[in-house]
Order: C-alpha cells, then structure tokens, then sequence
C-alpha cells in the first residue's frame, strides 16, 4: 500500500515540538480518536521506547505495539508498530521543519511495510480511513500543544 502524508503548521518552535513528540506517552491525547487503552513502557522517551494500544475500530480488539526506533533531534522521530496480531507492519515518521516565523512545519507518514490480505484488498477504504484519522491527529496535535503551554 502506499504510504499516507499528513502534515500541519504549529507555532511552537521546532526544539519544543520535538522534546513533546518524543515522549511517546504524549502521543495519546492526540490520537485517541483512533487509538485508545494505552500503556506505556517505563522508558519514557527517545529510542526504546514503548507503548501498546489498541485501534477504535469495529470488530475484535486489534492491539498495536509501537516503538520508537530511530530520532535525531530536532528533526526526526520513526516508529515502528505491529498489530494485526502480527501481520501488520507500519513505520510512522515525524519530520520536524524550522519555519521562518519561529513555528514548525509536522509532517507525519505512514508507510505500510506488511498488511494482512484483507486491508491489502481493502487498501482504497483503509488509506482514506487512515489518512482522515491522521490529518485529525495533526490539527488535534496543534491543539494540543497550545493547550499545554508548550
């Protein structure tokens, strides 16, 4: 499948933007619309660091591990999640842009690198699922990070 693009301008310089996105925990408040029951490892940030949930999706529970495997501050944080019971493999990256004003540019891409015949069959309806959910993360991301003073 091909991999999914969103992205959206925040005020808040890129240095902040990154020490928030890099606490994985902090990622709830803005995915919860599509991501809910998480816990997350003890090891709170950067690589190595864990969370599990689960999709808000009809049907079974499908639970998703996530870990971040590579960051390079302040530009770029890759996780790596699987669910499907195994048989989904995604890698979400986060690119962090400087902007002239003092704000930064997110952008977020989903690239599928494993999926279960169903969604590949399903891939049209999966990607505009996905796309919708991840464009509403990025303006709840905004959102968020005014709320929260950062």
């Amino acid at each position: 499948m091909k991999p999914i693009a969103v992205g959206v301008h925040v005020e808040q310089p890129r240095t902040a933007v990154f020490e928030f996105l890099d606490v994985l925990a902090n990622h709830q408040p803005f995915t919860d619309h599509y991501l809910i029951d998480w816990t997350c490892d003890p090891i709170a940030s950067g690589i190595g660091a864990r969370a599990r949930m689960r999709s808000n999706v009809p049907g079974p529970a499908d639970w998703i591990e996530m870990e971040v495997v590579a960051a390079e501050a302040p530009s770029t944080i890759v996780e790596e999640a699987v669910g499907a019971k195994g048989r989904r493999r995604t890698r979400g990256t986060y690119k962090l842009e400087e902007l002239p004003d003092g704000g930064t540019d997110v952008n977020f891409e989903l690239a599928f690198l494993q999926a279960p015949l169903s969604e590949r069959l399903a891939a049209p309806l999966v990607r505009i699922w996905m796309k919708r959910a991840n464009a509403k993360a990025m303006l709840r991301l905004r959102e968020t990070l005014s709320a929260a003073g950062v």
